[in-house]
C-alpha cells in the first residue's frame, strides 16, 4: 500500500491591477433644457451667492436722516483714541477739511458700500490731472451748510481726525434736484425732465436730463470738463463717497 504524500502549500503571488474602488452614485444635477431655463438657473445661483455674502457682512451704520455708511478703520481709530486724552469729533456747525473720492461701485459690492469702485471725481488723493500729488488740494466745508450734498451733512458728523468713512449717496441726497419731475431711473416716479438729444436711452430706465435735474450748485463739484461729463451721466444713480477726515475746526 502506497502512502500518500501531501504536497506543501504554495503561496502564489498574483501580479496585476487592483480592482477598481466602489464608486459612489453620482449626484443628480438638474440641467437646463433651453436658453430661458439656463439663464434663470444662472440668475438664481448668482442671487444665492449674493445672499450668502450679504449674510456674512456686518450691517452698515445709519445716520439720523437715513444715510448708510461704513467706517474703514475702526480699530486704528480706537487705538488713537486711547492714546489721546481729548478726541475731537465732528458735529453740525464745525468746519471740516477732508479728502474724498466719489465712486461708482462694481457689481460684486454685496452691501452697496464695500468693494472696488470706479472713481468719478476726487480731491486730495492725487488722482486728478490738476493734482500733482496726494494732499495738495483739499475740500473744506461747514457741516450743515445747505450748499453741501445732504448725505455728507448727515453722515460726516461723528468722524474724528484721521478717520475714513464710506458714505452711500442716493440721488435725492446728492446732486439731483428735488421734486417728482427729476425722480427718474428704474422705479422712479417722474419723467426725468426733458431729455437731451445726446443721451442714449436705455429701454428699462428713464434718463434724467442734465440741464433739468443736475444740481451743479451742490458741493463738492467736479472742476474739470471730463469729470463733469462723467458726473452728468451718474448723478441720478446711487454713488459712494469715501471721505478721510484731515482737520476739524470746532464751532464752540
Amino acid at each position: 500500500m502506497r502512502s500518500l504524500t501531501i504536497p506543501p502549500v504554495a503561496n502564489a503571488i498574483v501580479k496585476g491591477n487592483a480592482p477598481p474602488p466602489i464608486m459612489k452614485p453620482l449626484s443628480k444635477k438638474t440641467s437646463c433644457r433651453n436658453v430661458e431655463e439656463c439663464q434663470e438657473m444662472a440668475e438664481r445661483a448668482t442671487q444665492e451667492e449674493a445672499d450668502k455674502m450679504r449674510a456674512k457682512i456686518t450691517p452698515p451704520d445709519v445716520a439720523p436722516r437715513g444715510t448708510r455708511y461704513r467706517n474703514l478703520d475702526d480699530d486704528e481709530n480706537e487705538e488713537k483714541s486711547t492714546e489721546s486724552s481729548k478726541v475731537i469729533t465732528a458735529k453740525i456747525g464745525d468746519t471740516v477739511t477732508v479728502y474724498y473720492k466719489v465712486l461708482k461701485l462694481g457689481k460684486r459690492s454685496y452691501d452697496g458700500l464695500s468693494g472696488e469702485g470706479t472713481v468719478v471725481f476726487s480731491r486730495g488723493y492725487g488722482l486728478e490731472d490738476d493734482e500733482g500729488r496726494a494732499g495738495e488740494k483739499l475740500f473744506t466745508f461747514k457741516l450743515g451748510d445747505s450748499s453741501v450734498v445732504d448725505a455728507l451733512n448727515d453722515a460726516v458728523p461723528g468722524m474724528t481726525i484721521g478717520g475714513s468713512r464710506r458714505i452711500s449717496i442716493l440721488p435725492e441726497m446728492g446732486w439731483r434736484l428735488p421734486g417728482t419731475k427729476c425722480d427718474g431711473g428704474p422705479g422712479g416716479r417722474g419723467s426725468g425732465g426733458e431729455l437731451k438729444t445726446d443721451y442714449v436711452v436705455v429701454p428699462t430706465a428713464t434718463i434724467v436730463a442734465e440741464e433739468s435735474c443736475f444740481d451743479k450748485s451742490k458741493q463738492p463739484f467736479p472742476s474739470s470738463y471730463a469729470e463733469q461729463r462723467r458726473m452728468a451721466q451718474r448723478f441720478d444713480q446711487s454713488l459712494i463717497m469715501e471721505v478721510k477726515m484731515i482737520n476739524i475746526k470746532s464751532s464752540s
